[in-house]
């Protein structure tokens, strides 16, 4: 069962939810939908997410304590390999 409501926005946002149903050839009703649908569906997660990347940030800013991207690879190539791998010293 659906059900519909009112939502009003103002004019700029309009538009760039217009633009962006267009870009999936969708119209903006179907387009708001999927989004509100997938905001209730995954929303709590996304903001768990984004609290760990905000306090992963932080404690990098205090500390400067970090990984490199290439040290990252590495561990995850062995560990999609197979391997029993411990992840990378974090350093400075």
């Amino acid at each position: 069962m659906t059900v519909a409501f009112k939502v009003t926005l103002n004019l700029d946002t309009q538009k760039k939810v217009e633009a962006l149903a267009g870009a999936k050839n969708q119209n903006a009703e179907e387009f708001l939908a999927e989004v509100i649908e997938d905001y209730v569906t995954h929303g709590e997660a996304r903001r768990a997410a984004w609290a760990d990347a905000d306090k992963a940030w932080d404690h990098y800013v205090a500390t400067g304590l970090h990984a490199t991207a290439e040290e990252v690879d590495a561990w995850l190539a062995k560990l999609e390999a197979g391997e029993d791998a411990e992840p990378p010293e974090c350093h400075v």
